[in-house]
């Protein structure tokens, strides 16, 4: 029996029956990009070399500002009494999560997270943006885990002059922009 007489025999049944074979479907088409937030604010600085074998007391991060604290509002900010970094801090999970990812981008000999802080290069302090990966760094411990900064180099001493330049910005010695410049380019000699 041929293709038509079985077509006519189940046409006069009543029944209608297909059989092609379709092609598999084509995947589905990628979702369409979700604009992005504008990007926070990035200081300029030197450009960055390669990440050393070993930690450096110097970012592996250009530094970000956070849109949310200006000059014109540091009254009601950073530099009011009670308002707190505690408000804007990520969590240690997102902090932590972050520093490890870096710890093996960077290629670091020393892959202990206990040994860094992952600190803000630009403090919230002083308007620093604080969930910005281009604003957060492992920085090694001078004396926690294996020590692994020289006195004056690591993430005790910057805290130090994460301070002296919150204070040099609240007494207006100092501009917000300036102390986030000069945090940003040279932690070390920043707020003097």
């Amino acid at each position: 029996m041929n293709r038509s007489s079985l077509l006519i025999i189940l046409g006069a049944a009543g029944l209608v029956v297909s059989c092609t074979v379709a092609p598999p479907p084509a995947p589905p088409a990628p979702p369409p990009a979700v604009a992005a937030p504008p990007p926070p604010a990035m200081l300029s600085r030197p450009p960055l070399a390669a990440a050393p074998r070993s930690p450096s007391i110097l970012p592996t991060v250009r530094g970000a500002t956070n849109p949310n604290i200006s000059q014109a509002n540091i009254g009601r900010t950073i530099c009011n009494p009670h308002w707190s970094t505690r408000s804007i801090r990520p969590p240690a999970s997102y902090t932590t999560g972050l520093k490890i990812r870096q710890l093996r981008q960077y290629g670091w000999s020393d892959q202990n997270p206990a040994d860094y802080e992952e600190d803000h290069l630009i403090s919230l302090e002083i308007g620093g943006h604080p969930r910005d990966p281009n604003n957060l760094w492992p920085e090694p411990w001078e004396n926690k885990g294996a020590r692994l900064a020289a006195t004056g180099t690591g993430a005790e001493s910057k805290d130090v002059v994460e301070n002296r330049c919150h204070r040099a910005v609240c007494s207006g010695q100092i501009s917000l922009a300036e102390a986030q410049q000069e945090i940003a380019t040279d932690w070390r000699t920043a707020c003097q």
